[in-house]
Formats: structure tokens, C-alpha cells, sequence
């Protein structure tokens, strides 16, 4: 009888032990997975920084304030180093944990071939960087550009071309799925305004020697040049085009939007226009952000983090909405978005873009990004 007791008493303690872990684990199944995708590695490893780093801000104060619908929210991030093929094993990383929604993406031709893996499995994406007219195309309904696509980045470029008074305009870009897209938009967009476009050229990534490239923009009479790539080849290129005499107009698009750019560019830089997404130094309302993110992580915030950071907030405006962690319900409620961040107004449209554009052209003066006049 007393060896009864015992097993009883042992029984009854292995139950309240696995009940325990069963309450533990229900628990955790609770809590709300945000998926972060961007670049952690590579040329743009420090936009992809940035963008966590404004996410998880972002979440950190939400989970500050008793999490959402009850739930505590946790992160995940996976690097796609701006690589397609490394991308499409980030997303299916992202996929096998279970996240609820995605928040990320700063390449186009890196977030390209996930839009099927999230396609497929119905998770919620909201895109923050990444802005070719190429992505609306392949989007299967679950995904959303949280910034302005190429084709209004090209109508902010030709504007600024006519009111500079630049007739003939070069045009380079890298091949990729970002800086083909726009080179093409804004060729088109320019020569419908009268424009002519005195050279299209294409270079690739990583590329140091742009001599051949400067010398057929010099001998085409361009009296300006659009680079629509990324910071490290745009630097490289402002240096040698000013080296070798150039003295027209440059344009970057947003891709450049970099201290980096301005480092390695140096005084070649000066004068350079750049088509920006909303900055925290140009947002009259992102004091507050901008102390708190540099007192959290030692650094300024950088081009993407009050997008990041609304983006952030946005999925978990929608969670709210939906009153659940439902993909399909969060889907729906971030098509009906009427949110507004530090960067601006979040509004939809029904191909998922985002209604109004946020690019602002700025220049380079004294080593920094300042408003353009």
C-alpha cells in the first residue's frame, strides 16, 4: 500500500510536471512572430541594420505596453544579403518557424523570388525598401510596398531633370531588378516630356573601373547623369566622372541614400541630387525617434529606419484590426490601412501600393543630405 502511495505521489508529480510544460509551450505558441527580411551581410549590410534595428524598436515599445490582443510579439530576422538565391533560403526559413507576418526587404531583385514562397504560404508581407514596378507584378495578393514604387521615383527624377533645366540626361543602372526598373521608367517617363536620353548604359555590381562608362557619357553631350543602382558603384562613379572633368548634373536614386555614399564619394559628392525616401533629418516629427534609436544603438538612424519603424508599428495596427493572428485577417486589414507614421501617410492602393509618393529630392552640402531648394 505504501509502495502504491508512491508511485501515486511520483505519477501525480510527472502529470503537474507535463502539464506545466504543456501550459509553457501553449504559452509560447501565443506569442506573435514577426519575420524580419534584410540584408545583415554584404555591401548593404547597414541599410539591413537599420531596418531592424527600427523594427524591433518598433515592437519593443508595443511589448513595453502589454503586447497586442494580449500577446507578446518576438522577432526573427534572416539575411538575404541583397542575393536572390540567398533570399529564397531566407524566406523558407522564415516559413518553416511559423511567423505570422513579414516585414523587410530592401533589394527588389532579392525580394523577388519570395514573393511566390509567401504567396504560397499566405503570410502577410509588408515590403519596406524594395520599390520596383516588378514586385506588383508577381505579388499574389499578400504583399505590400510600404514605400513609393519606381514609376512615382521616376515621375520625382523628371521632375527634377525640367527644373534644372537638363535637356540631355545619361542613364546608368546595374541590370538588377531595382536599378533596371527605374533607369527604364525614367527613360520612358523623360522622352514622353520632351527629354532626350544622351546615353543608357549598364555596369555591374561591385564593379570598380567605370573609365569606359565615364568616356561614352562625356562623348554623348549629356548635361546631367541618373544613377539608379546602389551607394558603393554611384561613389565610385561621382569620383571618376568628376575626375575626368565632368561638370553636368548628377541624379542618384534611393538606393544612395548612404553615409557611406558620401564618404566614399568625398568632395566629388558636393552638389550631387539624390531622390530620398522620408529621412528622420528631413521628418519635423522624428526628433524624438532619432534620440532614442541613437541612445539605443550607438549609431544615427539610417535612410529606411522611421519607415522601418512604421512598418513596425503598421503590422501591428493590422494584428489589432483583425483581432487575431489570422493571415488571411491581417491580409485584409492591411488593405484597409489608414495609418499614419513618422514618414507619412500608409494608404494602400488596390494593387497593394502605397496611394501617395514619399520620394523628396535632397543634395549633398558639407557632408551631409540636406532638403533641395
Amino acid at each position: 500500500m505504501v509502495v502504491s502511495f508512491k508511485r501515486l505521489a511520483k505519477r501525480l508529480a510527472c502529470d503537474t510536471a507535463l502539464a506545466g510544460l504543456a501550459l509553457t509551450t501553449m504559452a509560447a505558441a501565443a506569442d506573435i512572430k514577426i519575420g524580419i527580411v534584410a540584408p545583415m551581410t554584404g555591401q548593404l549590410a547597414s541599410e539591413g541594420q537599420d531596418m531592424e534595428n527600427a523594427v524591433k524598436m518598433a515592437i519593443d515599445a508595443v511589448n513595453a505596453k502589454g503586447g497586442v490582443n494580449g500577446d507578446k510579439i518576438t522577432t526573427t530576422t534572416a539575411d538575404d544579403a541583397c542575393d536572390p538565391q540567398q533570399a529564397v533560403t531566407a524566406g523558407s526559413k522564415l516559413v518553416s518557424e511559423g511567423v505570422t507576418a513579414i516585414v523587410g526587404g530592401y533589394c527588389s531583385g532579392a525580394v523577388l523570388p519570395t514573393l511566390k514562397i509567401y504567396g504560397d504560404a499566405g503570410i502577410p508581407f509588408v515590403i519596406i525598401g524594395a520599390n520596383s514596378t516588378k514586385l506588383v507584378a508577381a505579388n499574389q495578393g499578400n504583399a505590400f510596398l510600404a514605400n513609393s514604387t519606381g514609376d512615382m521615383q521616376a515621375t520625382t527624377a523628371v521632375e527634377l531633370f525640367k527644373k534644372n533645366g537638363y535637356k540631355k540626361v545619361a542613364v546608368v543602372d546595374e541590370g538588377d531588378a531595382y536599378s533596371s526598373d527605374l533607369a527604364k521608367l525614367t527613360a520612358e517617363a523623360f522622352k514622353s516630356a520632351g527629354g532626350e536620353i544622351a546615353a543608357k548604359e549598364t555596369t555591374t555590381a561591385g564593379e570598380q573601373d567605370y573609365s569606359a562608362v565615364v568616356t561614352k557619357i562625356k562623348s554623348s553631350g549629356a548635361d546631367a547623369v541618373f544613377w539608379t543602382a546602389y551607394h558603393a558603384g554611384g561613389a565610385l562613379l561621382t569620383k571618376q566622372l568628376r575626375q575626368a572633368g565632368f561638370q553636368g548634373g548628377i541624379v542618384l536614386g534611393d538606393g544612395n541614400n548612404s553615409p557611406e555614399y558620401l564618404e566614399i564619394a568625398g568632395s566629388a559628392g558636393e552638389g550631387v541630387y539624390l531622390l530620398s525616401p522620408p529621412t528622420v533629418d528631413l521628418l519635423s516629427g522624428a526628433g524624438d525617434f532619432k534620440a532614442k534609436y541613437k541612445e539605443t544603438y550607438g549609431r544615427d538612424a539610417g535612410a529606411y529606419a522611421a519607415l522601418s519603424h512604421d512598418v513596425g508599428d503598421l503590422i501591428v495596427d493590422a494584428i489589432t484590426r483583425a483581432k487575431s493572428a489570422d493571415q488571411k485577417a491581417i491580409i485584409e486589414a492591411l488593405k484597409a490601412s489608414d495609418f499614419k507614421g513618422l514618414a507619412g501617410e500608409i494608404k494602400f492602393t488596390d494593387k497593394n501600393t502605397l496611394q501617395t509618393s514619399n520620394f523628396r529630392p535632397v543634395i549633398a552640402k558639407g557632408g551631409k543630405w540636406v532638403a533641395a531648394e
